[in-house]
Parts: structure tokens; sequence; C-alpha cells
């Protein structure tokens, strides 16, 4: 069977995520001390003390959830376990990239740190929102979006599942829109910025310039990325959509769709929270779908 390992994105933390594995496995006591030495403050301690409201945070939440799939990933590689493909939610696409050795670790973090802070400061530049609308077809979400000001479909996660994200006034708008036209689930959202919007554009310049202090290699395994929803190995184009996904809809439903079109049929979640096997059921109920993020749940799968 073919398998394929997904990774999560920001929403996806906790406080005390990944102690359970600190604490009892050598390798990850070990990419902790790594995550310190490139980002030059203690993400151990943010990641199992918190509190909630610095931990969720853009700059400590994306290296939080990188670092703690990573060492689920190294746990499985060292047991033999490996996917067929790859693919991941927005900041998890890095998670994806190091699993399909498109990038090592330390490179990886290293551009997730620059991204995260850059997301933060484009965040407290453009001050923007995100709100999930529930049950609304293409149609009904065009009229959604149909605003004075930015908003737009930022996270394509399931039939029926959108995230949109822009300005705060067209947000709210927006939200109020959905529920004219009888969209009961229109819910803003608690995040620090307009991700995966124009409002991010600040953001490109030092994160293109962290993608070319780094070298990248063709994935071993596709990588089915997020601005296009298809496999991709070629190591110019990973790099190009990496890019591009800063201010592109993740198109996440279509991912899994495609990957179920290419005969994958078998998906784990590889890193904290249950996330993206919930989205799964959404979009694939028949396919088997799984996650895995914690030290008990390593001991039952292997």
């Amino acid at each position: 069977m073919k398998k394929v390992f997904l990774f999560p994105g920001q929403g996806s933390q906790f406080v005390g995520m990944a102690k359970d594995l600190f604490d009892e496995f050598q390798f990850a006591k070990d990419r902790f001390r790594q995550a310190e030495n490139i980002l030059g403050y203690n993400l151990a301690e943010i990641a199992f003390e918190g509190p909630d409201d610095i931990l969720k945070q853009t700059q400590f939440t994306q290296p939080s959830i990188f670092v703690h799939s990573i060492i689920i990933n190294d746990f499985l590689s060292s047991k033999g376990i490996f996917p067929s493909a790859v693919a991941g939610h927005s900041l998890g696409e890095f998670s994806a990239l190091v699993s399909a050795q498109v990038l090592t670790f330390e490179d990886a973090l290293s551009i997730v740190k620059v991204r995260a802070g850059e997301m933060a400061k484009a965040g407290n530049l453009h001050p923007g929102s995100m709100a999930a609308i529930l049950g609304a077809d293409e149609n009904q979400l065009e009229t959604i979006c149909n605003q004075s000001g930015i908003v737009v479909p930022a996270n394509l996660n399931a039939p029926g599942q959108v995230v949109i994200s822009g300005e705060i006034d067209a947000v709210t708008n927006a939200i109020s829109t959905a529920k004219e036209i009888g969209i009961r689930g229109a819910l803003p959202l608690n995040v620090s910025g307009a991700f995966h919007s124009p409002l991010m554009t600040s953001a490109r310049v030092p994160l293109l310039e962290a993608l070319d202090s780094v070298n990248f290699n063709d994935a071993k395994i596709p990588v089915y990325q997020n601005v296009n929803a298809e496999p991709v190995t070629k190591a110019d184009e990973l790099k190009s959509n990496i890019l591009k996904q800063l201010e592109s809809p993740v198109r996440w439903s279509e991912i899994i769709s495609n990957m179920s079109r290419d005969g994958f049929t078998s998906f784990l979640e590889v890193g904290p929270g249950k996330v993206l096997q919930g989205l799964n059921k959404r979009i694939l109920a028949e396919h088997e779908s799984s996650s895995i993020g914690t030290k008990d749940q390593l001991e039952f799968y292997v």
C-alpha cells in the first residue's frame, strides 16, 4: 500500500507539544538543541510551558510545529517507515520538503525562522484577519469575497470548508454577507495576520533571500504543493512554489483528491494534532486516515 505523510500547519500547536517525545528519546532532545542554536532561543521551553498566548504567536508557533513534525518523521524513518508521497498544509510544506529530502532540517528551520518572523511583521504592518466559512458553494464564496477592500480565499480545506483572509473591515463585511445569504457557519478566527493573502507581500523579499541562501535538491518522492495541488519533484519548481505559497491559497482539498487520483489510499498525519485527519474524512471518507504525534501513538504504530 502506498502511504502518504501529511504535515500539519499553524493551528495544530498546544502547550506541552512534543514534551513526551523529548523526555523519552535522545534524538528528540538533539532536534530541540539544534533548533535552539538556529533560532537563538529556547524553543523547548516555549513548546512545553507556553503560556498559550506566547506559543500561538506566529514566530514561535511555526518552529514548534515544524520541529515536532520532524521528530515524528525521524522516528518513523528509523523504523524503516517511509512515505511514497508527501504534502504539508502551509507551514507543513517545509516539513514535507525535509521528509522528501529536498531540504535538510537545519536549512528548512532557518527558512521557517525567517518566514514566521516576517509573516508576524507583515501582520503588524498590514493588520488583517481571517474567518472560517462553512457550507458555502463556489458562487456563494465569490459573493462573500466581493467586498470593498482585500478579502480572498486562503485555505480551501475541504468541501464546504474554506478560510478567507484579508483586511479587517473587509473580512468583517464578508462575514456579514455570508450570514445575509444564509451561511450560518461564518466565524472569525483568532489569528495574528491575514495569511495567504496580498497582505503578506512585505514578507516576500526576506523569504526569497532565505530560500536563495540554502540548497534545494530534487525530491526523492512527489511533493504535492499548496499552490497547484500537483506532484512536484524538481528543485527549482519546489522552490518557486514555496515562495508563491506565501500569498496564494492552500489548495488542500484538491491535494488530497489528486493524491487519490494518483493511487494513494492511505494517509498518515505526522505531527501535532488531528486537524488534517479530520479534513481527510470530509474529503475522502472512504480512505484510511490516521495521525501520529505522541510517544504513545508512535509506540502503538510501530
